[in-house]
């Protein structure tokens, strides 16, 4: 006799299908909602009942909400985050707007920003980690972007990738606007 609730057996299906269906493995899945890969494994074969942080983790990482996990309806293939609602960064620079492009799971590894710049705007930054680069896409104005000790000017449609694991620049004298991609940070 089977003393377990039939809720448990469909979690443990539906989250192991929808894993399945994004091409993720154990080891991915557990990187992206910071679940362990044991734990993962465990919650799938049905050995274990996750806790809600854990399931709201995972239903975050897979794109699926809690009653979709139940159901196996998975997120919509188009995300919108609307413009009034993307977030913002202040403090960071001085004359400068950041608003943020890239889903929190990418925070780390593949970040995006869309820079607007007020006249002498600047954007100061202390070295990221090892190895980190920087592609910064000017779309509107003139910036100078500085890397250690090198230094070029941008134009409108200019991109320039650098070494950002050393302190970096970005200035505007008038009005600009850039999109800046980290990678690595």
């Amino acid at each position: 006799m089977n003393t377990r609730p039939d809720i448990h057996d469909r979690l443990a299906a539906s989250l192991k299908t929808a894993r399945k269906s994004k091409g993720l493995s154990l080891d991915a899945i557990a990187k992206l909602s910071g679940v362990s890969r044991s734990m993962v494994s465990q919650i799938e074969r049905g050995e274990s009942s996750p806790t809600v942080a854990t399931l709201w983790n995972l239903t975050q990482a897979l794109q699926v909400d809690f009653a979709g996990l139940l159901e196996g309806k998975t997120a919509p293939g188009i995300e919108v985050i609307r413009a009034e609602h993307a977030p913002t960064i202040d403090g960071r620079g001085q004359g400068v707007r950041i608003r943020i492009l890239s889903p929190a799971e990418a925070a780390g590894e593949h970040e995006v920003y869309d820079l607007t710049f007020s006249p002498g705007g600047v954007l100061q930054s202390d070295p990221h980690s090892p190895g980190c680069r920087e592609h910064l896409t000017v779309l509107e104005g003139v910036v100078t972007v500085q890397s250690g000790e090198d230094e070029r000017r941008l134009m409108a449609g200019d991109t320039a990738r650098y070494f950002a694991d050393r302190p970096h620049r970005i200035g505007a004298d008038g009005p600009a606007r850039a999109i800046l991609i980290v990678q690595n940070s």
